[in-house]
């Protein structure tokens, strides 16, 4: 299924896309699309069995906002230099275990809203990342089977950094990280079942109409199953977490001098196969 929310930043009522396109209202299923009725088979089971009989209200998509497709998000884990290719075009070594950050919830926004470009910025990227959400609770995971078995669906994710904030300011990465409107995500959330290989996957992101990274995830150092796996071994996940599971090559910092920054004004597009596109304008904060 390809869950998603819909309306004014902060009113969003959940949906169903429908496997003709139609754009489906779910709120007289379930109340949102949240970790609750992720964790929830009986729920997810009505929720899929409403939207194939065809009976659900339709939507008029025109004009209506698409906000973030999942309410209520405990925590969003980031995995840092994640791609062989990314490792290396900033000169970094791959890690001998994942890299770990936080971002926080109140960075996301929806995957056309408009980002900000905070105060003072000169180094301002972008990150075209898949984002794993988990589905049910993980603690202390034995393999990467399990880990697998724990997420619940996939997202795009734009891991948005300021990259002065985040390296030259002194301590760790999350000043880079967490600015406001620094995670747009969506447009929908793409339940499990139809992602027959989270490691075959094509990533692409576009600024002002020009290919930036084209890269598939099939390059991850650390696939989907053994991140979980993981982070499960450092702090409890629970239904409704987000992980966003690194970007491949192509982002402004790994890019010649002098290297083109985001500024306000530019328009960043970015999609990830079968998960959907995101749009957003950047505007100063």
């Amino acid at each position: 299924m390809k869950l998603l929310r819909v309306g004014t930043a902060g009113t969003e009522r959940p949906a169903v896309l429908d496997s003709e396109g139609v754009l489906r209202d779910l709120s007289g299923i379930v109340p949102d699309v949240d970790g609750a009725l992720l964790a929830d088979d009986v729920a997810l089971g009505r929720v899929r069995a409403a939207a194939e009989s065809g009976e659900l209200p339709a939507l008029d998509a025109t004009g209506l906002r698409i906000g973030p497709p999942l309410a209520r998000i405990g925590k969003i884990v980031c995995i840092g230099l994640n791609y062989h290719d990314h490792a290396r075009e900033t000169g970094a070594e791959p890690p001998a275990e994942p890299v770990v950050f936080f971002k926080a919830a109140d960075t996301v926004v929806g995957p056309y809203d408009t980002v900000l470009v905070p105060r003072r910025s000169v180094k301002t990227d972008w990150e075209v990342e898949l984002a794993v959400v988990v589905g049910r609770t993980a603690r202390y995971l034995e393999s990467a089977e399990e880990g697998l078995a724990h997420v619940a669906g996939y997202a795009v994710a734009h891991d948005v950094s300021e990259r002065e904030f985040q390296i030259e300011r002194g301590g760790t990465w999350d000043k880079g990280k967490n600015c406001e409107t620094f995670n747009p995500l969506g447009p929908w959330l793409v339940t499990a079942d139809e992602v027959a290989d989270p490691q075959n996957l094509s990533l692409r992101l576009w600024v002002n109409g020009e290919l930036k990274q084209d890269g598939t995830t099939a390059e991850q150092i650390f696939p989907v199953g053994e991140v979980v796996r993981y982070v499960s071994q450092f702090m409890i996940l629970y239904p409704g977490d987000v992980i966003n599971t690194g970007t491949p090559a192509g982002v402004a910092m790994g890019a010649p001098e002098p290297k083109p920054f985001l500024r306000a004004g530019d328009v960043v597009e970015l999609e990830i196969e079968g998960l959907g596109r995101q749009r957003q304008a950047f505007k100063d904060a």
